[in-house]
């Protein structure tokens, strides 16, 4: 949960625990435990590297709403908007110009909700 916490901000993970039910918390242990108790919180790549990783996968998929929730909380692992920006790069290489042309698109928009709540 520390590991989850760190990445996706307290907000977000809170959100999900309040909204946790009995027919999805066993998912939610899953998903605590496997994701983010074992892969993220392994030590062999930076938080930084998984983030770019995982925002390539998502794109490259065609997980969208996922992609947005990563591409927001990769400020919190070190990973620039140059760095989502060369990662969405490789996808349209090895996934296809469609997944990576989606992808930059919801990143400008990540981007543009990011920089005016900056601003307040």
């Amino acid at each position: 949960m520390k590991t989850r916490r760190s990445v996706l901000g307290d907000a977000h993970v809170d959100r999900a625990e309040t909204s946790k039910t009995a027919f999805d918390a066993p998912f939610q242990a899953m998903i605590t435990d496997g994701a983010w108790g074992h892969v993220w919180s392994g030590d062999h790549w930076t938080k930084r590297e998984r983030s770019m990783v995982t925002i390539a996968l998502l794109a490259g998929l065609g997980h969208y709403e996922e992609l947005a929730l990563h591409i927001r909380s990769a400020a919190n692992t070190g990973a620039s908007r140059d760095d989502i920006r060369e990662a969405l790069m490789h996808v349209a290489i090895y996934a296809g110009v469609p997944h990576a042309n989606h992808g930059i698109k919801v990143a400008k928009a990540v981007f543009a909700e990011m920089d005016k709540e900056a601003e307040v």
